[in-house]
């Protein structure tokens, strides 16, 4: 049996919650770390940066495509650094609901035996937060990640979807799923921006573990479709992310 690290990072939309979480992917991957992104986004865009900024095709794209033909190569693809990327995707504009989609394209990764089949170390899983509906809460009910950290930066509407994330993983707290570990604050140079925030843990009811650094850099690498770790050899962001992924990898459990 092996075991793996499996990770939800929630945010708002717009906080720069892909982009931290596709630093982290290549952080851990260039650790010596087997590593799998999930996107949970209609948008699908997560994974682009670790692509060369090309989007891939989604698993319910390819599922109303190939129907019961699909196989794993056709929606897992090795993107820098030999992270595996996923997308889940979504209904078809203005017909059926987001979070539906990801309950699908979750349950198609399983039938797949997409973990048993790759073995990854650690699984995140890119999770749009601004309304925690049931699809959008499934890698929080369902098992499918055990540690959940909350990309926010000091703004009011990204304090309050932090604040509705962690509510809804209360709700699930006592059933055995997934705990809220911590606050990742993507800084916005807002004035007095970490003062905001841990006055807003103590009601969001989590502690704050990294602060991520505002830098023209990661602007730089995304024009290019690229993470920073690609696009920027002697960037100082490289070890900012580095020292994040050393804090989730402390905090988060390790699970069968």
């Amino acid at each position: 049996m092996f075991t793996i690290r499996k990770i939800a990072i929630y945010g708002k939309g717009g906080i720069g919650k892909s982009t931290t979480t596709s630093h982290l992917s290549t952080a851990l991957a260039l650790q010596g770390y087997k590593v799998m992104q999930v996107g949970c986004d209609p948008k699908a865009d997560s994974t682009k940066t670790l692509l060369d900024g090309r989007k891939i095709d989604t698993v319910l794209n390819k599922l109303r495509e190939k129907g019961e033909s699909l196989r794993l190569g056709d929606i897992v693809t090795e993107g820098y650094a030999g992270v595996l990327c996923v997308e889940s995707g979504g209904p078809m504009p203005g017909v059926g609901c987001a979070g539906r989609g990801i309950i699908t394209a979750f349950q198609k990764l399983a039938e797949l035996k997409a973990f048993e089949t790759y073995k990854p170390d650690i699984v995140l899983y890119d999770v749009l937060g601004d309304v925690v509906c049931g699809g959008f809460a499934m890698p929080i009910r369902e098992g499918y990640a055990k540690d959940v950290f909350i990309v926010s930066s000091g703004e009011m509407m990204a304090l309050y979807a932090a604040n509705n994330i962690a509510a809804a993983i209360r709700n699930f707290g006592n059933r055995g799923y997934a705990r809220l570990s911590g606050l990742i604050l993507n800084s916005k140079n807002i004035p007095g921006e970490k003062e905001l925030v841990l006055e807003a843990l103590k009601e969001i009811g989590t502690d704050l573990i990294y602060t991520v650094p505002r830098s023209a850099d990661i602007q730089y690498a995304e024009s290019k479709g690229q993470t920073v770790y690609q696009a920027m050899e002697h960037s100082e962001m490289r070890s900012a992310y580095d020292e994040l992924a050393q804090r989730v990898l402390a905090i988060s459990k390790e699970v069968d």
